[in-house]
């Protein structure tokens, strides 16, 4: 979120030691009721599932996938290849098949439909699986050979999906590559002659095309930074940080794959899908108010898709609007379905029916989805254990999600607190994001340096969108609160 430029404070001057924060996160841990410990038996149950897995007889080894990831990331769900098909291009994706090594009832099961989801924080994750699953036997690591769920999508010419079909193979990856890595290969490096060159170089064609086809049907997608922890040693910090385009183009066969899943289910009958309804028209002639605001124009005959793919994310006043955005996108949920399909289909922002399907490895529900598919591509029936939980999953990923934002809102906020608690008194450069909507003498802003998204008030309106100065009147770390107040 906010103003205009990546911040980097990972230098061991401005970080916040981890020993500072250690305590405040076992704190959190305990506030939500979470752990990354597992219990003795779920552990050992993972582990005799490691060692013994259901492989398939399918064999598409011979496929030169790889892995596109944060560095630092080991639970990898995906490997794709790409190649083209005449005018068009066939996709491989293979997900981790999470159901190869555990089975409905067991000990692992039970403790994943408990957790709903991984939690998120630096190097303070709390993993949906054990370990010895989700970093290592199920994990698509380089040069092991893994069972999977291959999706393979036909493509015509523009990059729109013509066919799909997913089974169980066993599949290799040949290497583990990073966003950074991959972006560096686009932009000059080149791809080498690794045997995954021509299908990685295929990445940005479809990419984009898929891009022009999201932009076609009014899907949205919020120009929004990120506030991530960075850990430096023994130091942690806070940095803003932009998609590079390799993320958006990867995201697009992840897309794909959720969009196709989709079909199938709805075309069946019988399955889930993720949910968004569409915008309170108020919503959208609220924002028009906000961009009337912010001095941004907005033709009335613009569709609020189109305005928000014009807003450039490092423009203060631009940020602002997305922010204000964002309400458009409340409401998100999952349907299940069993012979009638559900009032709402349709995800909003991507304009299209959609389903996780993609990383089984960190969140429980694309397993289910995942199996739903397999059954309806190989004509049979859906699986008991699975049609039995519709009822139970999306309450159960509801809550893991409240979980999930309120455990990584917290880290974040413990961070900000350590980083300040020195300098209260101080002053610091800002943009106002958001105006409340009752009072607005109170708000939210993003300080430029440290990276900071915080609360403040004023003796007067604030100005939205523009750049103030505020002072830092408390940083409370055992609370994870900081405040400011207009300089």
């Amino acid at each position: 979120m906010g103003s205009a430029r990546i911040i980097r404070v990972a230098s061991a001057d401005s970080g916040v030691a981890a020993t500072t924060l250690r305590d405040g996160i076992a704190a959190l841990q305990t506030e939500l009721g979470v752990s990354a410990e597992f219990p003795p038996e779920v552990e050992e149950a993972a582990a005799a599932a490691a060692a013994a897995p259901r492989l398939p007889e399918l064999d598409r080894t011979d496929l030169p996938f790889v892995t596109i990831d944060p560095e630092t990331s080991m639970d990898l769900d995906q490997a794709l290849h790409l190649e083209r098909d005449g005018e068009g291009y066939v996709v491989h994706y293979a997900i981790a098949d999470v159901a190869a090594f555990v089975a409905p009832g067991d000990p692992v099961d039970v403790e994943a439909n408990k957790r709903g989801e991984s939690l998120y924080a630096a190097d303070a994750k709390i993993p949906l699986h054990p370990k010895v699953l989700s970093e290592d036997a199920a994990s698509l690591l380089p040069d092991q050979v893994r069972p999977a769920l291959l999706w393979t999508h036909r493509l015509d010419a523009t990059g729109e999906g013509t066919d799909t079909f997913v089974e169980r193979a066993l599949v290799r990856s040949r290497a583990k590559l990073s966003y950074e890595g991959v972006q560096k290969m686009f932009d000059g490096e080149g791809f080498g002659d690794a045997g995954y060159a021509g299908s990685l170089e295929l990445l940005k064609e479809i990419g984009e095309k898929r891009i022009a086809l999201e932009a076609a049907r009014g899907g949205v997608n919020l120009p929004l930074r990120d506030q991530e922890i960075s850990v430096q040693g023994d130091q942690w910090s806070l940095e803003y940080r932009d998609l590079l385009p390799v993320e958006n183009w990867n995201a697009q066969i992840s897309l794909l794959t959720g969009f196709a899943a989709a079909d199938l289910m709805v075309y069946a009958r019988v399955g889930l899908l993720r949910t968004l309804p569409e915008p309170d028209p108020r919503d959208v002639q609220r924002l028009h108010r906000t961009a009337r605001a912010l001095g941004l124009e907005w033709p009335a005959e613009m569709l609020y898709p189109d305005f928000i793919r014009s807003l450039d994310g490092k423009n203060g006043k631009h940020a602002a609007m997305a922010i204000a955005c964002t309400r458009l996108l409340r409401g998100s949920g999952y349907a299940s379905f069993n012979g009638e399909l559900p009032e709402l289909t349709e995800h909003s922002a991507l304009a299209n029916e959609y389903m996780h399907v993609t990383a089984p490895l960190r969140r429980l529900i694309d397993r289910y989805a995942g199996e739903v598919c397999l059954a309806l591509c190989a004509d049979q029936p859906v699986p008991d254990w699975v049609t039995s939980a519709f009822t139970t999953l999306p309450e159960t990923m509801r809550a893991s999600s409240r979980t999930s934002g309120a455990y990584e809102r917290g880290v974040v906020d413990l961070v900000e607190a350590g980083l300040l608690h020195n300098r209260v008194g101080e002053t610091f450069a800002a943009v106002v994001v958001e105006i409340d909507d009752e009072d607005k003498q109170k708000g939210s802003i993003t300080v430029e340096e440290p990276a900071i998204e915080a609360r403040v008030t004023g003796t007067t309106a604030l100005p939205l969108g523009e750049e103030v100065e505020v002072r830092l009147e408390s940083a409370d770390v055992v609370a994870r609160k900081v405040s400011f107040t207009m300089a």
